[in-house]
C-alpha cells in the first residue's frame, strides 16, 4: 500500500510581506523601533505599529505610527518609564490585507540605552583646571516644557582623566556626579 501525503509549505503572502528583524534602538532614552522591509517588498506597503507594558493584556496602537511607509517608529514617549519592561510589534499592509504581526524582543529602557558623550566646557588659569559638565538631553519634556537631561531617568558619573602627552598624570582619576563642575589643583607644569 502507497500512501502519498503533500502539504502545501510554500510561505503565504501575509507571512512573505510581514516586516523583518523588528527591534527597539536607544540613545539617551530616544526609544525607537526599527525594522526591515521583506525582502519581497511591493509598492505602496505601509506598517502599523502597537506596543505595549509587559504583562499588560492590551495593545496599544502607536499614535504617530498607523499607515506609515517608514522602517521606524519614535516610540520614547510611550516608553518613557526608563523601569518598564516593554513589547512592540509590527504589521505590514498590502492591497489583498495585512501580514502577522511580528514581534520585538522584551525592551527595558534603563539598560538597553546608550549615551551619546556630554558637552565639556574647560578652562585653565594657572594651575587650575576647571572642567563643566552637561550630560545629554532625552526627547522627554518636564513639567515646563523643557527637555529634561538624561541624569534625571538614570544616574550617572563621568570619569576625567589628566593626561599630558598621552600619558596618564599619576595616574589621576576624578570622579564627576552629573551635571556638575569639577576643579582640578595643584597640577605640576612638565617642565618644572
Amino acid at each position: 500500500m502507497l500512501l502519498l501525503f503533500w502539504a502545501d509549505c510554500s510561505p503565504s503572502p501575509q507571512d512573505e510581506l510581514a516586516p523583518l528583524e523588528v527591534q527597539f534602538h536607544s540613545l539617551d532614552f530616544r526609544n525607537v523601533l526599527h525594522w526591515k522591509h521583506p525582502h519581497k517588498a511591493v509598492k505602496n506597503l505601509t506598517y502599523f505599529v502597537q506596543h505595549k507594558i509587559y504583562g499588560d493584556k492590551e495593545w496599544i496602537n502607536s499614535e504617530h505610527c498607523q499607515g506609515i511607509r517608514a522602517p521606524e517608529c519614535d516610540l520614547s514617549q510611550a516608553t518613557s518609564d526608563p523601569r518598564e519592561w516593554y513589547y512592540a510589534r509590527v504589521r505590514s499592509s498590502f492591497s489583498e490585507g495585512f501580514s502577522s504581526w511580528v514581534l520585538s524582543q522584551r525592551f527595558y529602557p534603563q539598560w538597553e540605552t546608550t549615551f551619546s558623550p556630554p558637552q565639556i566646557k574647560v578652562t585653565v588659569t594657572g594651575r587650575i583646571i576647571s572642567v563643566q559638565i552637561k550630560p545629554p538631553k532625552t526627547p522627554l519634556r518636564g513639567q515646563k516644557g523643557s527637555r529634561i537631561r538624561v541624569t534625571k531617568l538614570q544616574k550617572l558619573k563621568f570619569r576625567i582623566y589628566v593626561m599630558h602627552n598621552d600619558v596618564e598624570e599619576a595616574a589621576k582619576a576624578y570622579g564627576v556626579p552629573a551635571p556638575a563642575s569639577a576643579l582640578i589643583e595643584g597640577l605640576v607644569s612638565p617642565t618644572g
